[in-house]
C-alpha cells in the first residue's frame, strides 16, 4: 500500500445511520477510497444516510470527486428496499455534482431504481480505471449477483460488494442473478488475485470485517467447488 492511499470502511447502523433499523439489520459497508495527500476521495455504495456520509468527509477535510456503485440493489445505492425507502445516490446527486460510476450492464437498473439520470451516472466497461489523485482504482466486472456487479481493485485491496464475502457470496436467486456467471466471477475473474490481497466485502456477515483472499479461499465454502457442475449442484 502506498502512503497516499486513504481507505475507510464504514458500517451502516453503527458508524452512521445509527437510528435506522433497516441499516442496522442489513449491515452494509460503505467505503471511502482516495488520496490522503490531495484529499480527493470516492464514496462506494453510499446508502441510508448520505448527509451523514458527506458530513464525515467534510469533518476529515476530504473532497468527494465521485461515487461508485458495486451494483444496483437499494441497500447499496438507495431506492425501494422491500417497501422501505432508502436514501442514497439520488440525495448525493442533489447535493454534489460528481460522476456516479456504474458498470454498463447496470445503468438501466440504477437509473430506474433511483431516478438518477445519465449524467451524472457514467457507464464503465471491464478494466476501466478511475484515478483519484495518485491512486488508481480498477473496475472488475463480476456478474452473478447482478448483471453489472463490479469489484474495485487497488493497491493490494479488493472492495467486492456482494460478489464475495469473507463467508459466502451474494445471492443468485434474485432478478438479474446468474449462478453460472457467479462461478466464473469467483473462480476466474477474481482467480488471478494473489492470496495476500485484502478483501473488503459489501456486508458484515462474518466475525471479521475483512480478510486476506488466502484466508477466504481456505475457509469460504463457495470457493471450494472445482467445476461449474459441482458449483451448480451445490449453490445454484
Amino acid at each position: 500500500m502506498s502512503e497516499r492511499l486513504y481507505l475507510r470502511q464504514l458500517l451502516s447502523g453503527r458508524d452512521f445511520a445509527t437510528d435506522d433499523p433497516v441499516a442496522r439489520q442489513m449491515v452494509n459497508f460503505t467505503y471511502v477510497i482516495g488520496d490522503a495527500e490531495t484529499r480527493e476521495v470516492l464514496l462506494v455504495d453510499p446508502a441510508y444516510s448520505p448527509d451523514e456520509l458527506l458530513a464525515l468527509l467534510a469533518a476529515d477535510d476530504l473532497r468527494l470527486v465521485g461515487v461508485v456503485a458495486t451494483h444496483y440493489h437499494a441497500d447499496h445505492i438507495g431506492g425501494n428496499l422491500m417497501g422501505h425507502a432508502v436514501a442514497g445516490i439520488a440525495e448525493i446527486a442533489a447535493r454534489v455534482d460528481v460522476p456516479i460510476h456504474v458498470q454498463s450492464y447496470e445503468v438501466d437498473w440504477v437509473t430506474t431504481g433511483t431516478g438518477v439520470g445519465v449524467p451524472p451516472v457514467v457507464a464503465h466497461e471491464p478494466g476501466d480505471v478511475i484515478t483519484v489523485g495518485g491512486v488508481e482504482v480498477t473496475l472488475v466486472h463480476t456478474p452473478g449477483h447482478t448483471p453489472g456487479s463490479q469489484c474495485l481493485s487497488f493497491e493490494g485491496r479488493l472492495v467486492s460488494g456482494d460478489t464475495l464475502f469473507v463467508n459466502g457470496c451474494g445471492r443468485t436467486d434474485l432478478p438479474g442473478s446468474n449462478p453460472h456467471e457467479m462461478y466464473v466471477s469467483l473462480q476466474e475473474r477474481l482467480g488471478h488475485l494473489p492470496d495476500e490481497t485484502l478483501l473488503y466485502p459489501g456486508h458484515f456477515y462474518s466475525p471479521e470485517p475483512f480478510a486476506t483472499l488466502g484466508e477466504v479461499r481456505a475457509h469460504n465454502a463457495v470457493l471450494a467447488p472445482r467445476s461449474v457442475e459441482e458449483w451448480m449442484a451445490v449453490f445454484a
